[in-house]
């Protein structure tokens, strides 16, 4: 028995004629888009006339297609399934360049150092792109004490201490910790030393154009860590007079290290009048809510005391003009100048000390009350980094170095040398064999031993603390610029004595100058510092055996006063 199925919810009249419509949507979709593409052109390879003709030959078939469906039946069924919806091409790409966010290309570029995206006709700009500050790159020139300069180019968020290192590696120094950035303005007279953790950049935002960064050694950037009691003074501390000076010195560094004590420096200081050549002696205090003065003599009492700066937003400088540009009453000056000023010489606070070891007080105590404890962590990174490297207290020797052996070749036959000691005693004689060699050969070579042609009388020259014909106020003030901190020296020619020359070494902030003079003995020449009794064959055995003994001097050779070239 044959069955016959009706189905009830699909009529297929109405299926027909929705693609018919949906077909003449979408033909007419095409050509508009073709239009789009180019522009409002017709496109190259389908004309107009066949696309009209491909929706002819499109709707003959679907026309058969329904007959074949629908024999002439009057029932029409409802339709009660959902149908789809036809949604136009044009529209789907407006709306998807709508809705795509501004930062991503309309299509990605496979090849972005050929086409930039601004200038690709398919490509579209890439917008809403921000840099990151911290990113950005800035030039930064850095001069040395020649006058030579280097440009260098860091990111925003650069330490000065990053900065020297990248100094001194491409600049081939010896790393000693000891170098630093200075920020110097010679219209003004001040400069000062970067702290490690300041970031250059924003420094360098806040100079004026004559202003520059000089690379130096200062050697009493952290001394104050290693000797806290030379540079402050009892009678300047304040708890030091409350306790009769019984507090010890790694208290003393706690006291200014740990933000809830209250340190204070005390004493007086001149300060010059604004807008006036005339100073004026006040007494003092500085703390950490900033420097005071007292309006009645020496009294600490709140209705006594006025403030002349605060610390946070203020850096200190050393003048180094001398003082006769302010008529200043002492050559110990330094100011305290904004830090967001610039070139403006109202707003600088002008102060004279009344030696050395004062100013000293003065500006250490200014840097250790500002940054704190950010100091100690800058003086600990090199020990940190030092520990860091190698658990091993000898440097780690190659392959080839392991396979050396110590040997003697003063017999007749060659021997290896066993004996760690007697190995080391031999490389000492090795190392002083050159010396002897240049004595014999200056005696066959010269008339006379002192002749300035001979090897003694010129390998100095190519020491970094020997500085030639400079006279001695430049030297006083390259030891003042890298720190007058114990030990450090230098070696020039002497004004008086052209065969003689001149060690000038700095002790208990104080710079002394003693004579080297060339001796004479069993027709060899020497150098001696006690008139002959201690005598050297040349200047460099002459510094290395001070850099071991004191001998006559007030304090061991430690640091070479360095002039480097970048």
């Amino acid at each position: 028995m044959n069955k016959i199925f009706i189905f009830d919810d699909v009529d297929l009249e109405q299926l027909v004629n929705d693609m018919n419509s949906s077909m003449d949507s979408l033909y007419s979709t095409q050509a508009d888009t073709a239009m789009l593409l180019n522009n409002g052109h017709a496109h190259a390879h389908t004309p107009p006339h066949q696309l009209n003709q491909q929706h002819q030959v499109h709707s003959a078939y679907v026309g058969q297609a329904h007959r074949r469906l629908h024999p002439s039946s009057p029932t029409k069924e409802r339709l009660r399934h959902s149908q789809p919806m036809h949604i136009k091409a044009v529209r789907c790409l407006q709306e998807a360049h709508q809705l795509r966010p501004a930062s991503m290309p309309a299509i990605p570029n496979p090849f972005p150092e050929l086409c930039s995206p601004a200038g690709s006709p398919v490509l579209s700009p890439i917008q809403g792109l921000k840099h990151n500050p911290r990113g950005k790159k800035s030039i930064v020139k850095v001069w040395s004490e020649d006058g030579a300069g280097k440009v260098v180019e860091i990111p925003s968020d650069m330490t000065a201490r990053d900065v020297c290192q990248l100094l001194v590696y491409k600049s081939h120094c010896v790393d000693d910790n000891a170098w630093t950035l200075v920020e110097h303005h010679p219209i003004l007279g001040l400069e000062r030393c970067l702290e490690d953790h300041e970031l250059v950049v924003q420094v360098q935002a806040s100079m004026s154009s004559d202003s520059k960064f000089l690379f130096r050694k200062n050697y009493a950037k952290y001394e104050f860590f290693r000797n806290p009691l030379n540079f402050f003074p009892e009678q300047m501390v304040a708890w030091c007079q409350e306790s009769d000076g019984s507090i010890p010195q790694s208290q003393l560094l706690q006291n200014f290290l740990n933000s809830s004590s209250c340190p204070e420096i005390q004493g007086y200081l001149h300060l010059k009048e604004p807008g006036r050549r005339s100073w004026k002696k006040l007494y003092m205090f500085l703390r950490r809510s900033g420097l005071y003065y007292s309006t009645k003599g020496t009294s600490k009492e709140p209705r006594h005391l006025q403030l002349l700066s605060d610390l946070e937003d203020s850096n200190i400088f050393t003048v180094i003009t001398g003082k006769k540009l302010h008529n200043a009453p002492t050559d110990y000056q330094f100011c305290i100048r904004p830090s967001k000023v610039r070139g403006d010489c109202k707003e600088l606070k002008m102060l004279s000390a009344e030696d050395e070891q004062s100013r000293t007080c003065w500006m250490t105590a200014f840097r250790l009350l500002k940054h704190g404890i950010v100091l100690y962590q800058n003086y600990n990174v090199p020990h940190q980094r030092k520990s860091s490297l190698s658990p091993f207290s000898a440097p780690v020797r190659s392959v080839s170095e392991n396979s050396l052996v110590a040997m003697d070749f003063s017999g007749r036959t060659g021997r290896v040398i066993d004996n760690p000691v007697e190995a080391q005693s031999a490389a000492l004689e090795e190392g002083q064999t050159w010396r002897k060699r240049g004595q014999r050969m200056n005696v066959l070579t010269s008339a006379s031993p002192l002749h300035p042609s001979s090897l003694s009388t010129v390998i100095h020259r190519t020491q970094v603390w020997f500085h030639g014909r400079i006279i001695r106020e430049e030297a006083h003030k390259m030891m003042i610029q890298q720190g007058q901190v114990d030990g450090l020296f230098l070696l020039r020619d002497s004004q008086s004595n052209p065969r003689a020359f001149v060690l000038t070494l700095c002790h208990h902030q104080k710079i002394k100058h003693f004579q080297i003079l060339p001796c004479e003995e069993d027709g060899q020449a020497f150098f001696s510092l006690d008139d002959g009794a201690t005598k050297f064959t040349d200047l460099i055995h002459l510094v290395e055996f001070y850099q071991l003994n004191r001998g006559v001097l007030p304090c061991k050779l430690k640091h070479p006063c360095t002039a480097v070239a970048l």
